[in-house]
Order: structure tokens, then sequence, then C-alpha cells
């Protein structure tokens, strides 16, 4: 059975047959609701749009094609698909639109390249995974120009992701060579018990917009160190640092086939890796409606799956808290890439007797936030990635005021126009207000008043989701009761970010499936096999 996923494509995509970059900067060349915005503005960072991209060009990362067979392939209808920089509306490039016959094509690349892949050695893995994280620290630069250019994220955070990407390529290559198995003490004398560990096989992995170089890195690596070839799919909104990333695989020396990068149609991707009997395993980083379509597209062929889904991520800040610790903490797990991850503080909970304190050193921080293009000189926030993210916050926000939260900062678009919103705190916000219950995926702070720590904990616990919390205190014991009481799979104590290529990431009920990162991340690549080695009496 094969799930359509027309109906979750959120994005109409332009088809187009030619592949030229950048074409001019106008604005009648931009969508209609981007052409009221300041002309000054556009041309400014267009210049920059250009150079950059020009340069990327001439070092051969700036790639339009897919990757199949460890060939650049175009699609096999000559349709293209623009990609847009969110800053500014116009368009980058026009990457290959593909379908089922390219992915069809990279899942059958995938499989002969597995049958060699898997069984090189360790140690052979691990060489080649550390060549690939090299290069893409000799490339740091270049990566996150693409990023910030594609993406929206200021420069800083780009270049912080790159590294942040690169590690799980470095943590996978270390430990590709420790995969280890068992022995198992026999019940019986002349029996031996071994378990084995060996590579899945072929993956197909689909990953979100909002961290185009991580999201990728920290499924690709391991799968690769564990013996298994991938099908990547990445967004459609920002697959070019994916691309870029799968060159520099390809530069590594990484087989032919091992690494697939298909992109476009949605529905026809998804579709093909869900169908194919060669594809065993699925791993997605996305929103949870798309994670159990997935999920039960997969149940038909039974393929090992892993989700990374959606959040409503709590921020509890305890009357006990250090203020200037929990602001910045806060700021943190809130404005990281405009609000657009999916371990953002959704909702911050502020103990009633410091909830005024809280809310003005916020709001005075929130003040002096940057809003700009990502190349900009001190900017921290960029824009949303595109009109409907904007659309989506304006929603939740006029839903939480029309049932009496109160806007304390910010609240509406930002006057650079296009998609940039103001960087916004409300307060008084509810559980029976939309924006407390689902994910706002944007620069939004919901402040919410609590009395008790059993009334913090009803209130976190109070959703479908469990990835990424947060708790400010200065309690010891309250910081050990508030953690294993939160239905979480990742809980930051007195810190706003705290993601790591070496510790699990991973949610709890709705928020997703298995681990990824650490140790525990290996084991989602790997199979168990149990051998027993029997009749060992003497000769």
């Amino acid at each position: 059975m094969a799930i359509s996923f027309a109906a979750l494509n959120l994005r109409s995509m332009a088809l187009r047959s030619s592949s030229k970059l950048l074409p001019r900067s106008s604005s009648h060349l931009l969508p209609i609701h981007m052409q009221h915005s300041a002309p000054l503005l556009t041309r400014k960072i267009s210049v920059d749009a250009r150079s950059i991209a020009s340069q990327l060009n001439s070092s051969g990362l700036l790639k339009t094609q897919g990757l199949i067979g460890g060939k650049w392939s175009d699609s096999y209808d000559g349709k293209t698909i623009q990609v847009y920089n969110p800053a500014t509306g116009e368009s980058i490039a026009d990457v290959a639109c593909m379908g089922r016959k390219e992915t069809n094509d990279a899942i059958a690349s995938a499989y002969d390249a597995y049958k060699s892949w898997s069984k090189t050695t360790a140690a052979e893995r691990s060489k080649l995974l550390r060549k690939w994280y090299d290069l893409l620290m000799a490339h740091k630069e270049q990566l996150a120009q693409l990023m910030t250019l594609e993406q929206g994220k200021p420069l800083k955070d780009s270049m912080g992701e790159v590294n942040y990407g690169a590690g799980f390529i470095e943590f996978s290559a270390e430990e590709a060579k420790r995969i280890y198995g068992d022995i198992i003490p026999a019940p019986m004398s002349d029996r031996r018990l071994f378990v084995l560990k060996q590579p899945v096989g072929v993956v197909g992995a689909i990953t979100p917009w909002n961290f185009p170089l991580a999201m990728i890195t920290r499924k690709v690596g391991p799968a690769l160190a564990c013996g298994c070839t991938v099908v990547i799919k990445p967004s459609e909104l920002t697959p070019l640092t994916a691309l870029a990333a799968a060159e520099l695989a390809v530069q590594a020396g990484i087989p032919a086939g091992a690494v697939n990068v298909v992109m476009g149609n949605a529905p026809e991707i998804g579709d093909a890796l869900l169908a194919s009997t060669q594809v065993r395993k699925i791993t997605f980083t996305g929103s949870t409606a798309v994670g159990k379509k997935l999920m039960a597209g997969s149940a038909e062929t039974v393929k090992k799956v892993s989700l990374e889904l959606g959040g409503n991520a709590p921020c509890i800040i305890f009357d006990d808290a250090d203020i200037d610790v929990a602001v910045k903490g806060t700021l943190a797990a809130k404005y990281r890439n405009s609000g657009q991850t999916c371990v953002c503080a959704n909702r911050i909970l502020v103990q009633e007797g410091i909830y005024d304190k809280f809310a003005k050193a916020l709001v005075d921080a929130v003040r002096n936030m940057k809003v700009g293009s990502g190349f900009g000189e001190d900017v921290v926030q960029g824009p949303l990635i595109n009109e409907a993210a904007v659309n989506k916050v304006e929603t939740l926000l006029q839903d939480a005021t029309s049932k009496g939260a109160k806007v304390m900062l910010g609240g509406k678009r930002h006057s650079l126009g296009f998609t940039f919103y103001e960087p916004t705190v409300v307060g008084d916000v509810n559980s029976d207000m939309r924006i407390s219950r689902e994910e706002v995926f944007g620069p939004v702070a919901p402040l919410m008043r609590f009395k008790t720590e059993e009334d913090a904990i009803r209130i976190a616990n109070d959703t479908n989701a469990g990835l990424g919390s947060y708790v400010f205190t200065n309690s010891i014991q309250r910081s050990w009761r508030v953690a294993e009481a939160l239905e979480y799979g990742l809980v930051g104590i007195n810190e706003g970010v705290i993601s790591t290529e070496v510790a699990p990431f991973g949610g709890f009920k709705q928020s997703g499936l298995g681990r990824e990162g650490s140790k525990y991340g290996m084991d989602e690549y790997l199979e168990i096999k149990y051998v027993c080695l029997g009749n060992m009496k003497k000769e």
C-alpha cells in the first residue's frame, strides 16, 4: 500500500524547464505578497546573494542536479523547481525536480552499492567518513553562506550548524569501529551463542528545511558508519545545502551509490521510498502529520522507522531561578533560527511570584534583538522560511489575543517586509489558546503563569508531544524531581541549547520513535542477529 503525500505537500511547486541561476532582481519577479517591500533593501541584499551564488558556483558547491549512482543528473523530464532566498524573495537557482522514476533508480543504485559497502571493514568506512568531515570543515564558510542564502538564518548560526552537522560525521567515523556484538554464556556445554550487529540495508532519509545540513548528517553519518547506503530526500525549500554536502561526500571518496540525493516532487518520492522492498528503513524529521503517514506507509513492507516529529516544548521558570540565566536560556531556546526548530520553547511557564519580573526582563532582552538579512552585521534573527510560516504565526497570535492574551512586544510583520516578523512576547496565555497547543514555529514567546511545581508539571505534560523541555531552578532536588516527571525525551536544566552529537535526541509520545546521535543513534541502523553454534563436542 503506497500512501499518497499529495495532501501534505504544503508548498505548490513551480515546475520550470529552465536551469539558469539568479534571474534579474526586479520587483515583478517576486511573489505578489513581497512586491510592497523596500526596494533599497531588496537591492542591497540581492547584490550580496548574487556575489555569493557566483562564488559558490565557481567553487563547484552550487549543485542543481540530483545525485544518482555517483552521477549528477537532471530530472528525466527536464522539469525544475525554483529555490528562493527568503530574505528577498528572489530566485537563487532552479534545481532538478525529480519524481518516482529517478527515486527508483536511486534506490536501485543504493541497493547495488550496499552489497559491497556493507562488506567493507569498519576501519575503511571510518577513514572515508573522516575525510568527509575534514572536507565539510574545510568548506565551512561556503556551506554556511549557502545555508543562509536559501534558509535565511544568520550567518553566525549557519556556521554553528556546519560545526554541529559535521560533528555527526566525525562522531560516526569514530563510532564505526565500536559496533560490538556479544558472546552469551550458553546453557549447554556443547553450544556457543553469538550476537552480531549488521547493517539494516538501504535507508530512505527525508529531511526538513530548518537545519538543512545537520538533519542530513545526523542520519547519513551513522547509516554509512554501520554499512548502510542511503537515498536522501531534502526539503524542496532548501536542497542546495544537501547537494553541496553530497558533493563533498563524493570528493571524500565515498563510493558511487552509497549516497544518493533526489528532490522535487515530494509525493512521488515518498511513495517510491515506501513502496520499495529494497528500502529497509525510513528515517524522517518533520511534522507529526507526515510522520504518521510514513509510519503507516512503511507497514506494508515492515520497514524499520525512525521518526523525529513535532514538539510543544515547555520552558519552566521557577521562582528560585537565576533570572539572568533564565532569560538568556529562554532567548536561546525560543528565538534560535527565528523560532523555527522542533525543540523551540513553545510555552514559557513562569511561577506567579516572579512572573512580572521575568516578563519585563525578557521583553527588555528581546527588544534588543537585531532583525535582518542573515548576512547583516550583528543580526540575530532572519526571516521566516516562507509566507505560509508567517500566516501561521499571525493566525495563532490572533486566536490568542481574541481569547485574552496581551501582546507585550512585537506582534506584527517587521518593517523590513518579505517574511520578516518582529520578535514577539505575548503574556497571559492559557491552555485554551491554540498557541499553547500547536507549534508556532516562529519568533513568538507565549508566557503562562503557574502556582506550584505540581501545576507546572501538569501543564507541561498536557500535550501529545514530548520532544524538548527546559527547566530553570537553583534547587538540585527540584531539578531531579521535575526532570524525572517531565514526559519528554530531552530536558535542559538551566540551559537553552542542549543538542549535541554525543547525546541521544528523540521524543516521547507523538514526537516520534527512536533516537539520533550518540551510541544509541547507531543502533537505529543495525539489525541484531543471533547465531547458535552447536555440536561443539570433542572430535
